[in-house]
Parts: C-alpha cells; structure tokens; sequence
C-alpha cells in the first residue's frame, strides 16, 4: 500500500529527478507503483538502475533495502534462520528462536533487489512464496510477514551466467525496460553532474568523449557495449591526468591516455573479431579514427 504522500508525489512532473531523460520508463514506474505491482527493471549495467529504485524510496518510503543477487545467496540469508541460542533458550520449534532476515527490514519501504536473475532457483521458489502469500516456509516453521514493501528488481539482458527466472515468477512481475541515455546532449549532462569535476573539460573535448563511447555502443562488432560508467571514467580521468601534469584544463592528449585504462576491460569482442585482434588493440584502432572537429566548436580548453 503506497503511502498518500507517496501517490501524490508520483503526479508531479519532476518526481524522478535523480534520472535524466528516460520519460517513458519514468511513466511505465509511476503507472506500475500506483496499480501495486512488482516490478522488474531491465537494462545494461550503468545506466541508472539503482539511482531509479532509490528514488522510488525517497518519494516517501520509510527505508531501502538493497540485495545484491548472486549464486551464493541463500533463503537463510534473505528470509532468516534458526539462531542456536535462542533455541537452546526457547526451544527449536518455537518463533522466538527465529531470526528475522533483511527482507523484514524493507517493511514500509523498498525492497530493492540487484541482478534478481543471478540467484539460485530455491531463493527464486521462496521469493515466489513471499510475493504470493506474504509467507514463507523454513525448515519446520511457515513464517508470516506482516510487511509491506515495494518490490524493484533488475535484470541485466546480457549477462549469460544467470540462472532463467521461471514463468511463474515471473508472471508476478510487470517488466520494465530501461536503456541507454536518448542523446548525446543528455549523457554531457549527466557527466556533468554526475561526474567529479577534478579540473575543466571543454564542451568540444565533452562531446568528443562522449560521442566516441556512443559509437562503440552501435557497433556490430561488439557482444558487451561500454556503459555510462565508461563515458564517467573518460571524464573523470582525464581530468586527473591533466591534474598530474600541472594543468587545469584537458587537452585531447589526457583523454587519449585514459581510453584503453578506461574502455577496453568494458567491451567484448564478438567472436568474428576477437581472434584477430584484442580488446586494447580494438579500441587503440578506433580511437584512432574518430573524427576530432568537434575540438574546433569548444576548443581544447
């Protein structure tokens, strides 16, 4: 149950905006929270994922919890466990031996859950349980939870060492998708303001950065494409190696010296390339060719 306060916030225009750009999945959450679903968010690492879910959280929910998927985790570890003391003390059977999970730490807020597809299929079966029923069943206990929270969890289509989330879990989901930043114009500005600002870039050497980790995303060359961390990296190296040497403005020299540092553990070649060539060669080359006029709008600075 959404808190007033919250339902009133999701009307207003700017109620996400810790997102730049990215409208239609700004409606697509807003539409979802207020019909009560679970939801999933689906996209590439970087791009806003988890600064989307902790905005969710501060329209006016009382915490965020964050799960980090993984093939480790275990139902003990989200639903809680028998603690030994207190079962010596209160008997194993009894509920007061039980020691509540983090998942009884979202009540009243988000239960936010990262890369929901990387946990094992038993942890996948008891989060079905618990969105269904609100319970769940461990060991000799069927535990209830009287608590209420938004679920929000997140897929990244691309990682292949996952486990399948089943059809039934999945169908107490409403999918969202979510991709890269629409423009040129709005990945500057999340740089800018995302960004650590160690010494001045240009706008001119800023779009060349950007342009150029834009044009690795639409090759076909590629398997894994470069994020928004990628064009981050770019921009807040840079500017150290200007700091390094003794300057306070970047020069297109600084930002060369960060390309292959930054990018080339970022991308996957696909197989018809990496055999000819590695991923350090594979961004030298193309770095190589982009097109530098943009320096002459901005100037190097």
């Amino acid at each position: 149950m959404l808190p007033e306060k919250m339902k009133g916030r999701l009307f207003e225009k700017d109620s996400f905006s810790d997102i730049l750009g990215q409208e239609n999945v700004k409606n697509e959450l807003k539409s979802a929270l207020l019909a009560g679903r679970n939801i999933i968010v689906v996209g590439e690492p970087g791009i806003g994922k988890t600064t989307l879910a902790k905005n969710v959280a501060g329209l006016g929910m009382k915490n965020f919890i964050r799960i980090q998927g993984s093939p480790d985790l275990t139902v003990e570890d989200i639903l809680g466990d028998i603690d030994p003391v207190r079962a010596l003390k209160h008997g194993p059977l009894s509920l007061e031996a039980f020691q509540k999970g983090k998942i009884f730490k979202a009540d009243k807020g988000v239960l936010f859950f990262d890369e929901l597809n990387r946990c094992p299929e038993k942890l996948q079966n008891a989060l079905l349980q618990v969105l269904e029923e609100k319970k769940a069943t461990l060991g000799s206990y069927d535990v209830d939870f009287d608590i209420d929270f938004i679920f929000i969890g997140t897929m990244n289509p691309e990682d292949s060492s996952t486990e399948k989330l089943s059809d039934v879990l999945l169908d107490r989901f409403d999918v969202i998708y979510m991709h890269y930043p629409e423009t040129d114009a709005i990945e500057r500005q999340i740089l800018k303001d995302r960004g650590k600002q160690l010494c001045t870039v240009s706008e001119g050497l800023l779009q060349l950065m950007v342009r150029f980790v834009r044009q690795l995303r639409e090759s076909d060359d590629l398997e894994k494409k470069p994020s928004v961390r990628a064009s981050l990296g770019l921009y807040e190296r840079s500017q150290a190696n200007a700091l390094l040497d003794g300057r306070k403005n970047v020069s297109f020299e600084d930002l060369k010296k960060a390309v292959v540092s930054v990018l080339s553990h970022r991308i996957r070649l696909k197989p018809s390339i990496k055999y000819l060539e590695s991923p350090v060669q594979y961004i030298t080359k193309q770095f190589s060719l982009i097109d530098v006029s943009d320096l002459e709008k901005g100037g190097e600075g």
